[in-house]
């Protein structure tokens, strides 16, 4: 198996911060804003974003929560292993908010559809705006759009986007996988 380096730890950083930058341009009034990070992939990026947005910004005000799209996805009654749900942390209503939910990578939709169905148990937000790390542009299989991404990637069904997240933020970082297998 090959792998090729998409972001290495400091254009991670710098992609991190462009995103950052991107949400507080677009709404500039923080309060109103939540960050929904999707369970299990995208709460290291949404940790992230939301704690640039506080330090670049100086605001506490932005709110915060994960939340467990296992039950709300399409295929979950046709997998063999037995699912074991994450944890939901979300303690406020979303109710009239700004929302922006974060996942990782951006395969074929069906996470965040999932995504989307599990917040409404938490009220109706105002907007709802997604933001992504890895747009795998080529495998989407719901008219999904992210309106923040951190880079775009044409990838084939046999590719693997990986985003490594060390734990004292030493060596981030985004591969690409292959396979490159040959059928004899």
């Amino acid at each position: 198996m090959d792998n090729r380096l998409l972001l290495n730890h400091t254009a991670l950083n710098h992609t991190l911060d462009r995103l950052a930058y991107q949400v507080y341009e677009r709404h500039l009034d923080l309060s109103k804003v939540a960050i929904i990070s999707l369970q299990p992939r995208g709460i290291d990026l949404g940790r992230r974003i939301l704690s640039r947005l506080q330090t670049m910004f100086g605001t506490d005000e932005i709110k915060y929560g994960e939340i467990d799209v296992t039950f709300h996805r399409d295929d979950f009654r046709r997998r063999d292993e037995m699912l074991v749900p994450s944890k939901t942390n979300l303690d406020f209503t979303i109710e009239g908010m700004d929302i922006i939910l974060v996942d990782d990578v951006l395969y074929t939709g069906r996470t965040v559809r999932s995504g989307l169905d599990a917040m409404l148990d938490y009220g109706r937000p105002a907007n709802v705006e997604l933001l992504v790390l890895i747009d795998r542009r080529f495998s989407r299989e719901l008219p999904v759009q992210p309106d923040y991404t951190g880079r775009v990637v044409d990838v084939v069904t046999d590719e693997t986007v990986k985003v490594i997240w060390a734990e004292d933020d030493s060596k981030n970082e985004v591969l690409l996988f292959s396979s490159n297998r040959k059928d004899v």
